[in-house]
């Protein structure tokens, strides 16, 4: 007896085999049934050396329970003493799966099919499976057949007999053996069926791939034909219901559960089509409406059951069709965004449990390498096995993958594959998700041979797995590119030039031959700035490949890596700093404005590995004056104060780039509202520190620290609502009013000069972009004086403003120059803008008649209206003279309406009930959507636009800022009319009062 207080000799041996609970083990090694042998050795070894010595143990004793009678229990403890074969398979399958521990205890006779040991055991093929389910005459028996087949292969499995992907095939060839015997079932209990046609069932999937896992749906294509003599409108039904009860057979759950789902849904059409289609009509599918998809699905397709010529012909009719997939438009980017929504699709709380989907998964794997087969295989048959690890060891050989990256990728496919057979083997389940319990990670850990520290360890090694998968997945495209331009290692096979061509055309680049010379400048030699462009390219072509132009992207990262090619820091800056790379790619993939902003001073570039945040007015304005108080002139102070502009001008357009492409580290930006808002504002503050830079330059000049006159700037139009984009004018008004003791005359010559020098300074022609001043919205217009003093501007208010001068000046604010002169001439507009009571109706028809004359006579002819974002309905001018209306009617008695922000009126106006949220809601959106078209026209194209753009590509450019993929164009036009669409409702109504 153990003394109170001390543990027994058997409890501490169970600790030191593995077990967890010792005290339950005690409890069943008393049992009666293991009386016999509860101290011998072997047993307890054997049992320590499962993946769960627990549950292995439970497992025996619920076996032996369920034997017929104490010679039956005798005979298994004898075996299991004596056979280590048998040991080692039972109890090793006990300890991984209680599944299989349940078929066990229900079939307790089972465990014999893991006595035998002949080399045909070893590695069984279909008619081995066959011979195994021949005597299954109906469906439930069928079931339990299957299991008992399934032991042996989990057997083999557990103790290491079979690799991953032998025991894929074992379990793929299993599926096939099942689907002939569910088949010739089904025909049994309708042979009236049977003789009307020829059915053939199809394997797709990682059935047809030979690599299937042990619980997953099986997916299959049925093809059928009229039987000789027969007209097909009769065969047809026939072969459907055949079908159809060969899925049931499968997929129902009985007493002895079910087999797997069978899904036939990859079918042409997916579930909405017929269940079996001839091969006539398969073909006709194929040729005109299958996607991509359904093309790299075809890749697994294998005839596994029904009539075999039928299956071969189907097979043989469809292959050519599956290699010509690569040629189709969008090709590679169709395949990367079916990926990109496979993991957009999975629960947020899953994504970092997830073994098949998630990033650096199994799937990441598989369509890299079907993707590189649908490219090659057209040319080189060697690469058209189903089977991932085989196309993955072809593609080795052909020098389309290189063997360093194949073999990585072929170890951490191996032990991902491991992990998830592991998972489902031991409730016989489909999930694909890493449990979060410690003692299921355990028993896994342990399966895989990792008995140190099996939690530690397995997470470990399946993080390192997963991120050499997430890491080389993209790169195994471009890394033989690379290789194949600078073809450093003389003898090694890579890819032909040909072969290097199809591959970037299929990548969606137009000039294959600029590109690999582009390739061969930047990676060839021996350097290490070429060794440093081989390590970054790989991952930058998949970035560039992601934009509607990666021709441009590579060019133009071949002008900035030539301009800062002997800069120390700007490939280390690339190399090191994780979001440096990819904001580049973005940036100089994304459309003319960025790159032509970077090329005009390349060191700009060190933003990208920083903050992109655009800055604020105030720093921005204390550098613009701090330089223009260091320069020697006027010029050199306008010059330093563009040089900020065009500087942060590419800050903001990186920061609006990368929010709207995302970035690994960056999703895109939700709210496209406030990425609008961030633009403008950052524009609009650039614009006017620019302003404040270059007053100060020329009153500098001209008359040292005092100009006669005080003198300010006040920004309108969409300067003065923080509202401009990337390609707007600086809509102002100049105010000044003469110091104490100055002629009036003196001080307007003085204002004039300004006005003339700050103009001519800013367009003088440089490397930085000119900034256009456009005064015409001053009293009078064009014939009036570009400055005036602010008595002149209440003289011309008072006696001669109209209502349009009114409504402009809603946007007015100062920007520049003498604040308190600016707070004065505000002060002097307020009651223009806000009249008291609010506009009269004669006000409002002449608003009314204005803007419905601007509709007619200012839209440019052959435009589209409805795609004109500015003029066209429900575009910007709809909506900001609708929030105007309001504006000048209610702002007297609503504070929040006295600003000069579109949005910010809006959303005041929907906050005292002038107008419903739903329209206030539709108005934004429209509003937002506009402006975000025109600054993506002008990051595109390099120069404003107020409508899309009608070359494609560019185009195509203009839908990827906006969040629509390859081949979408139509989509974004759509959603834009239908957005301006239901603007205008809202605008015929609250402005023109319909």
């Amino acid at each position: 007896m153990t003394a109170p207080g001390r543990r027994s000799s058997t409890f501490t041996r169970l600790l030191r085999h593995g077990f967890t609970d010792p005290s339950a083990a005690e409890r069943l090694l008393d049992s009666a049934e293991l009386a016999a042998v509860r101290d011998d050795p072997v047993l307890l070894e054997a049992l320590g050396a499962t993946a769960d010595p627990d549950l292995a143990l439970l497992g025996l004793v619920r076996l032996l329970e369920a034997q017929p009678g104490s010679l039956a229990r005798r005979e298994l403890l004898d075996t299991v003493i004596a056979a280590k074969p048998l040991r080692d398979r039972l109890l090793g399958v006990l300890g991984a799966s209680a599944a299989l521990a349940d078929h066990l205890a229900r079939h307790p006779r089972d465990w014999e099919v893991l006595v035998t040991y002949e080399p045909s055991d070893l590695h069984p093929g279909v008619l081995e499976f066959e011979h195994g389910l021949a005597e299954a005459a109906e469906p439930v028996a069928l079931r339990v057949a299957y299991r008992r087949c399934l032991l042996s292969i989990a057997a083999r499995d557990v103790c290491g007999t079979t690799d991953v992907p032998q025991t894929a095939a074992e379990l793929a060839d299993l599926a096939t053996a099942t689907l002939r015997a569910a088949l010739a079932l089904a025909s049994a209990s309708a042979p009236e069926d049977a003789a009307l046609c020829r059915l053939a069932v199809i394997a797709m999937g990682k059935c047809g791939g030979h690599e299937l896992n042990y619980v997953s749906d099986v997916d299959v294509i049925f093809v059928g034909e009229a039987a000789e003599g027969v007209d097909e409108a009769k065969a047809v039904p026939a072969a459907t219901r055949l079908a159809a009860h060969l899925m049931r057979i499968c997929s129902e759950t009985t007493v002895e559960g079910s087999i797997w789902p069978v899904d036939a849904n990859l079918r042409p059409e997916g579930r909405n089509g017929p269940l079996v289609r001839t091969l006539s009509s398969h073909l006709a599918y194929y040729q005109r409406w299958a996607k991509t998809w359904e093309f790299q699905a075809l890749l697994k397709a294998r005839p596994v059951a029904g009539d075999p010529d039928l299956g071969a012909a189907y097979v043989d009719a469809l292959a050519p069709l599956v290699w010509q997939a690569a040629e189709r438009e969008n090709f590679v980017a169709d395949v990367q965004k079916m990926r990109r929504r496979v993991v957009e699709n999975i629960p947020v709380a899953e994504i970092d449990r997830e073994l098949k989907l998630g990033p650096g998964g199994l799937r990441d794997v598989e369509f890299a390498v079907q993707m590189l087969q649908l490219v090659h295989g057209r040319a080189d048959a060697t690469l058209r096995s189903g089977t991932t690890l085989d196309a993955l060891q072809a593609l080795a050989a052909g020098g389309y993958v290189g063997r360093s990256d194949a073999v990585q990728l072929d170890e951490a496919y191996r032990f991902l594959r491991s992990m998830e057979h592991r998972i489902q083997l031991y409730r016989l389940r489909r999930t694909h998700l890493v449990p979060e319990d410690e003692a299921d990670q355990r028993r896994i850990g342990r399966s895989l041979g990792l008995r140190a520290d099996p939690v530690a360890e397995l997470n470990r090694e399946w993080r390192r797995h997963a991120g050499v998968v997430r890491r080389l997945h993209e790169k195994l495209f471009y890394r033989p590119l690379l290789d194949a331009a600078a073809q450093l290692a003389p003898g090694e096979v890579r890819l032909s030039p040909k072969a290097a061509r199809e591959r970037l055309v299929a990548l969606g680049y137009v000039d294959p031959a600029a590109a690999l010379r582009h390739l061969e400048a930047l990676a060839s030699g021996v350097t290490r700035k070429a060794a440093i462009q081989r390590t970054l390219l790989p991952v930058l072509l998949g970035w560039f490949a992601d934009s509607a132009d990666p021709d441009a992207g590579l060019l133009n990262f071949r002008n900035v890596s030539d301009a800062l090619g002997k800069t120390p820091w700007y490939l280390r800056l690339l190399r090191d700093e994780g979001a440096a790379a990819e904001n580049l790619a973005r940036v100089l993939s994304a459309g003319r404005l960025a790159p032509d902003l970077l090329m005009r001073a390349p060191e700009a570039v060190a933003l990208l590995g920083g903050d992109l945040q655009p800055r604020g007015r105030a720093p921005l304005e204390q550098e613009v004056l701090a330089a223009a108080g260091r320069a020697e002139n006027a010029e050199q102070g306008v010059t330093a104060a563009r040089g900020v502009r065009r500087r942060e001008l590419f800050r903001t357009a990186a920061f609006d780039i990368v929010g709207s492409y995302g970035t690994e580290t960056r999703p895109v930006e939700a709210d496209q509202g406030a990425l609008v808002d961030v633009v403008g504002a950052a524009v609009s503050d650039l614009t006017a520190a620019t302003l404040a830079g270059t007053l100060r330059a020329v009153v500098r000049r001209g008359w040292g620290d005092t100009l006669p006159t005080r003198f300010t700037v006040i920004g309108m139009g969409r300067f003065g609502g923080h509202e401009l984009g990337y390609g707007s004018d600086a809509d102002v008004l100049f105010v000044h009013e003469p110091r104490e003791g100055v002629p009036e005359r003196e001080a307007s010559d003085a204002a004039n000069k300004v006005v003339s020098e700050m103009r001519r300074l800013l367009q003088i022609p440089s490397a930085d972009p000119p900034l256009l001043i456009d005064a015409d919205l001053r009293p009078e217009g064009k014939s009036g004086p570009l400055v005036r003093t602010l008595k002149s501007y209440e003289a011309y208010y008072r006696r001669w403003s109209l209502v349009w001068e009114s409504q402009a000046l809603l946007r007015a604010e100062p920007v520049a120059g003498d604040a308190d002169l600016g707070r004065r001439f505000v002060d002097l507009i307020t009651p223009l803008r806000y009249p008291a009571e609010g506009l009269g109706e004669d006000a409002v028809r002449e608003i009314r008649r204005l803007k419905a004359r601007m509709e007619s006579e200012r839209l440019p002819r052959g435009t589209d209206p409805k795609l004109h974002t500015k003029l066209g309905p429900g575009g910007l001018s709809d909506v900001e003279w609708t929030v105007q209306l309001i504006q000048m009617r209610h702002g007297w008695s609503e504070p929040g309406l006295r600003t000069t922000r579109t949005r910010e009126a809006l959303a005041a106006a929907r906050a005292a009930g002038l107008l419903s949220t739903e329209d206030a809601e539709t108005l934004d959106e429209a509003w937002v959507l506009a402006t975000r078209v025109r600054n993506a026209v002008m990051l595109v194209r390099g120069r404003a636009g107020d409508t899309f753009p009608t070359d494609g590509r560019e185009l195509a450019a203009v839908g990827r800022y906006l969040g629509y993929g390859p081949g979408h164009v139509g989509d974004m036009l759509d959603a834009y009319r239908r957005t301006a669409r239901r603007a205008r409702t809202v605008v015929e109504d609250l402005f023109y009062g319909a």
